[in-house]
């Protein structure tokens, strides 16, 4: 018997939203590389792209545990001398909920050109708002 090996023409994508509202960044960020992965799949095959779309909403909801709000930091660089910018996750709360949680399940994928094709299934919403009600996704329960 031969081993399973998914095809890009074979896959079937479907659409998830999963609503961030009181979830833990983590925890969410890993179920969601997991669907963009496909890892939920019978036919998962680790070296093609056989995830679905998602769509995360209320991403200005989310939750960290502790003192994370004030003692995680985001970088940035511009590889200039002295332009090092650093941000809080209170921040990043603040101004940019959206890119807080693509940062967190970007980190969770694999790195190289299949993560990036990977990344852009992802869809984050700061509210319950989303311009992909044609597409019909299906509302997906995070565990625990």
């Amino acid at each position: 018997m031969k081993t399973f090996m998914a095809k890009n023409e074979d896959i079937e994508r479907a659409w998830h939203v999963v609503d961030a509202k009181g979830q833990t960044l983590g925890r969410l960020a890993s179920e969601a590389a997991a669907l963009l992965r496909g890892k939920h799949k019978p036919s998962f095959t680790p070296h093609v792209d056989c995830g679905d779309h998602v769509i995360i909403i209320n991403a200005k909801d989310i939750e960290l545990s502790g003192k994370k709000w004030q003692d995680k930091k985001y970088y940035r660089h511009s590889q200039h001398p002295g332009s090092l910018k650093v941000r809080t996750a209170a921040d990043m709360k603040e101004k940019q909920p959206c890119h807080m949680v693509e940062l967190a399940v970007k980190g969770m994928l694999p790195k190289g050109s299949l993560g990036r094709q990977m990344f852009k299934k992802l869809h984050v919403y700061e509210n319950e708002d989303h311009p992909h009600q044609a597409q019909q996704p299906k509302q997906y329960e995070l565990e625990g």
